[in-house]
């Protein structure tokens, strides 16, 4: 598969990039090149630049020296995220003398664009591997359902061949040995340096988990952390990239400041979980789990993003830990990355507003609304289910690669019903007029991710849901959508029946078919799309990040 790609991509690079033409079609070359370029900086320009900062005055010395070190731990996050989505990232880029290109490319961390279903927008490169990087390319469902390898679905090995063409599994921390040496030394380095006792043991079981690839203790201490102003997501978390069985975790990072009064404001929420699991719209067999009370609710100022939280759409809100097991014991984190969010709201959801919502409705689409959304998505994953009632095991396992989808889908919904009980009880100020206009807002930002992200599908799959139940209409005029509050609550209340029961079940087959039923961008929903683009409303971001921009050179 690897030299596959770069065999291509050095093809493409002479031929259509950085070739200098002495044929007589060379005025023609140039032409060819000169579009190519112009179609790839159009592309680039989907994305805004954000400068990551934030006040780090309240921190002490030994804090401030820390976040280079996690910095620089988080950067190795890169090169793995690199080899698990592509392969030798370096022989791609290597192979490009196209500003733009190579940019498209660091953005995508390959030649598939994730915000357009990841269709190839290099020349000569085929379509992205269902199973990215984490199997071989060869390898087909049946012969791998087929293997005896105990460790085949484990998150932190990749499929290879061996010397006779037969699959074995390669641990992790076995296939990049040296670069989780390197970041187990500078978490080691860091861990010295703390002085709160939480984020210490954190961050030596974290280096002990990046060389065994054991992450259960250190998300346990994770979870136990409460006092820390710092704090490092980093490792191999999520399972979006492996689209073959949704099993393979990716590498990436986050460096994080948490914002101590923002995050006491929010603590009392997970409190209300076990509340308002037994209020769900659902028959009572499918929310017999009792979620974890010990659930954090924080705020936090991103610093540094890396690997797969950085490829394509950034992340603006986090749920971990992703074990069931540590789930259902300590419940989960929930980390609202605050500046993050402002940015997307200021150049993205107010411009998309503006230009999609009804005038009269414009006025609900607010901040506090849009992290409101955001931050009960997040608390959202901890209701529900997380076992099957059939004996098919976890939900992640009986649903496979529609697990993450589906999940994103009940986060979302489930959040608006949190808000919507939550905002009855008077424990959340508005009204819900904003949250539920904010939440329409903000299903047309996502769905520009595209359907080959997760969260692309799951917004398409209630958007379409949504307007088979008559959440919303859109007037034929002027092309702006205006939301009809009563039925979205009903159509809210009727998809998270939906979503729960399917998940309960570990129904596989049904799940696949109200992905590809409902998870499909209409001509009429991508012509209004298109009207955002037009306006040069941007789909996402990018990042000036790093030390420098944070003031901590030496």
């Amino acid at each position: 598969m690897k030299s596959r790609h770069i065999l291509f991509a050095s093809a493409m690079a002479a031929a259509t990039f950085g070739c200098s033409s002495s044929t007589t079609d060379g005025a023609e070359t140039t032409t060819t090149e000169a579009v190519a370029t112009d179609e790839l900086q159009q592309k680039v320009d989907t994305y805004t630049s954000v400068r990551l900062t934030t006040d780090l005055s309240h921190l002490s010395g030994n804090e401030k020296k820390m976040i280079p070190l996690l910095i620089e731990a988080s950067d190795v996050m890169n090169k793995l995220f690199w080899y698990e989505a592509y392969g030798k990232g370096d022989s791609l880029l290597a192979a490009l003398d196209n500003e733009a290109a190579r940019k498209y490319v660091q953005i995508n961390y390959g030649p598939w664009d994730r915000l357009s279903n990841n269709e190839p927008f290099i020349p000569g490169v085929g379509p992205k591997p269902d199973g990215a990087n984490f199997y071989p390319a060869d390898m087909t469902k049946e012969e791998f359902e087929q293997a005896n390898l105990p460790d085949k679905t484990s998150q932190y090995t990749f499929l290879r061949r061996d010397a006779g063409g037969s699959l074995i599994t390669v641990p992790y921390h076995v296939q990049f040995k040296e670069e989780v040496q390197r970041v187990a030394s500078l978490l080691q380095q860091a861990a010295a340096l703390a002085e709160d006792a939480g984020l210490k043991k954190y961050l030596t079981l974290r280096a002990e988990a990046m060389l065994t690839d054991n992450y259960q203790p250190s998300d346990l201490a994770w979870m136990d952390m409460k006092t820390n102003k710092l704090d490092i997501v980093i490792g191999p978390i999520e399972t979006y990239e492996d689209k073959l069985f949704g099993y393979k975790a990716a590498h990436e990072a986050y460096v994080l400041v948490k914002d101590m009064e923002w995050s006491e404001r929010l603590s009392k929420y997970a409190a209300f979980l076990p509340e308002l699991q037994q209020g769900l719209p659902v028959p009572a067999k499918y929310k017999t789990e009792t979620p974890g009370t010990d659930s954090d609710l924080n705020a936090y100022d991103v610093v540094y993003y890396a690997g797969d939280a950085n490829a394509g759409s950034k992340t603006i809100a986090i749920n971990l830990p992703n074990d069931e097991e540590v789930q259902l014991k300590k419940g989960t984190r929930r980390l609202q990355l605050k500046n993050a969010m402002q940015a997307k709201f200021d150049k993205i959801m107010e411009p998309i507003a503006d230009e999609l919502i009804a005038e009269d409705q414009q006025q609900y689409v607010t901040f506090d609304a849009f992290f409101a959304n955001t931050m009960f998505h997040e608390v959202a994953h901890g209701l529900g289910i997380k076992n099957t009632l059939n004996n098919k095991g976890t939900v992640r396992e009986a649903l496979k690669e529609h697990a993450s989808a589906l999940e994103e889908g009940k986060a979302d919904i489930l959040g608006l019903y949190m808000i919507t009980q939550l905002q009855e009880k008077g424990e959340v100020e508005g009204d819900l007029k904003e949250y539920y206009t904010t939440f329409l807002a903000g299903i047309f930002r996502s769905v520009r991710f595209g359907a080959a992200s997760a969260h692309g599908k799951a917004n398409m799959v209630r958007f379409n849901f949504f307007k088979d139940n008559g959440a919303f209409e859109r007037d034929e005029a002027t092309g702006k959508y205006k939301v009809n509050y009563d039925k979205m609550r009903e159509a809210m209340n009727k998809l998270s029946e939906k979503i729960l029961t399917l998940q309960g079940n570990g129904d596989y087959a049904g799940v696949g078919s109200l992905l590809n039923e409902q998870g499909q961008i209409s001509p009429q929903l991508q012509a209004d799309l298109d009207r955002l683009s037009k306006a040069n409303i941007p789909v996402d971001i990018v990042f000036e990040q790093g030390i420098e921009v944070l003031g901590l050179q030496q």
